[in-house]
């Protein structure tokens, strides 16, 4: 079954990336919520993700930290990272580069971009 993770502090925006990808529900993905990067970082360990949208600024850790240790665990190769934040600065998209995120979307994102991205990794289509 494929997995996907949304890991951010803001519940506004756990529940808009949840009603967003509830088709990939209806196709068999299981999609699980994180309220901060610790327990984003707990739950990648014990769900092994396909997928994160994983939001930059939170407490406990930030989402530049738990990229860097996804993509520094030989484990989680297979484990897509989606920065997902309000930081679109060049500078902001350089240090998401630097920790290995796969790929960086600003906030206020577009919800068929997500959705577009998450069809493309998972394979899954409507």
């Amino acid at each position: 079954m494929k997995k996907i993770l949304i890991v951010d502090d803001e519940p506004f925006i756990r529940t808009l990336l949840e009603e967003t990808l509830e088709e990939f529900e209806d196709a068999g993905a299981e999609v699980l919520v994180a309220s901060d990067g610790a327990s984003g970082w707990q739950t990648i360990q014990a769900e092994r993700p396909d997928l994160v949208f994983l939001d930059v600024m939170m407490p406990r850790m930030s989402g530049y930290e738990v990229c860097q240790r996804v993509k520094s665990e030989p484990s989680l190769s297979g484990t897509y990272v989606v920065l997902l934040t309000a930081k679109g600065q060049e500078v902001d998209r350089e240090r998401g580069s630097e920790v290995g995120a796969d790929k960086y979307i600003t906030k206020p994102f577009d919800p068929d971009h997500v959705i577009e991205t998450a069809q493309r990794v998972l394979n899954i289509s409507f």
